[in-house]
């Protein structure tokens, strides 16, 4: 079964059993959790498309562990004007697991 889940602003493809890197969820690492935003159901009886997502359609997840992304580098100049400003950033992540996707 395939599911596409929308979780911190963006959308995902899921199934049971794989493994994904998404926006920092607030749970306990080895916590679960439930996804109620889904968009998608594919499954061998044919796909279900939600108007903009599924009654009664969950995805359920294991936090695997909390991480942090590549440092982005921000830089801002005006030319002539002596004016620069760095930032640096890192995104806070959770790593994740799809343990069940269930329709009722």
């Amino acid at each position: 079964m395939l599911a596409v889940i929308k979780t911190g602003g963006k959308q995902y493809k899921a199934e049971v059993g794989q493994h994904l890197v998404v926006e920092k969820i607030d749970a306990k690492k080895g916590e679960s959790f439930e996804i109620k935003e889904v968009l998608l159901l594919s499954d061998e009886k044919g796909t279900t498309v939600g108007e903009p997502i599924i009654a009664n359609a969950v995805v359920k997840a294991k936090v695997v562990d909390h991480v942090r992304g590549d440092k982005i580098i921000v830089f801002k100049k005006k030319r002539r004007q002596n004016y620069r400003r760095k930032k640096g950033h890192k995104q806070e992540l959770s790593k994740i697991e799809i343990t069940e996707i269930k329709s009722k």
